[in-house]
């Protein structure tokens, strides 16, 4: 049932998650407009390609904390659930920043601050998951999409059923951010970690 608690989840969260930090961090270190490089995505990934390796660590820590921060701050005032709708309006904000005209990162980052903030046992599954499927693959993004896909069903099977759900729902926004990605995947051409596109 929608109350007013989970209005201040949404709207907070949200505007947690539109912080564009990889924009502004890109900007202040003077690499200028990341949306310019490479993808033009707003994320680590696309940071890492300015070739500043700690501005793209810097990047995913923050994308990753204030997801997390949304949820634990929501969770400590108004209980679990409404620290989920806080955390999932992060990842929505980041994806979908108002402040850059709705163009934002995809999502991954985000996802597992939430899980663990949210549930940090389903993180280190979701972060083990992500790791096999690196070392495996060396495909970061098809990577991302196992982690996402695979993690609601870790929940389900753990029986956190609330972010089983919450999990399933940003995994199909993880995916529908990826949706390039998994084109190039799927024709063999997607990049490989540590190679150049």
């Amino acid at each position: 049932m929608f109350s007013i608690p989970i209005l201040y989840a949404i709207l907070g969260g949200y505007l947690l998650g539109s912080i564009p930090f990889g924009f502004l961090i890109a900007r202040a270190s003077g690499a200028g407009d990341i949306r310019d490089i490479g993808s033009g995505n707003i994320g680590a990934t696309n940071v890492l390609r300015t070739g500043r390796k700690d501005i793209a660590l810097l990047t995913l820590l923050l994308d990753a904390a204030k997801a997390g921060v949304a949820a634990l701050i929501f969770n400590h005032f108004f209980g679990a659930p409404i620290g989920l709708y806080a955390g999932a309006a992060a990842l929505i904000g980041h994806c979908f920043p108002v402040w850059l005209k709705f163009k934002g990162g995809k999502g991954v980052a985000t996802f597992f601050g939430i899980l663990f903030a949210t549930a940090w046992p389903l993180g280190f599954i979701a972060g083990a998951i992500w790791l096999g499927c690196a070392f495996i693959t060396r495909i970061s993004s098809l990577s991302a999409l196992a982690a996402a896909g695979i993690t609601p069903l870790a929940a389900y099977l753990l029986g956190n059923f609330p972010v089983a759900l919450m999990s399933a729902v940003l995994a199909i926004i993880i995916y529908i951010r990826h949706a390039e990605n998994i084109g190039r995947i799927l024709k063999g051409t997607e990049s490989q970690i540590g190679k150049k596109s």
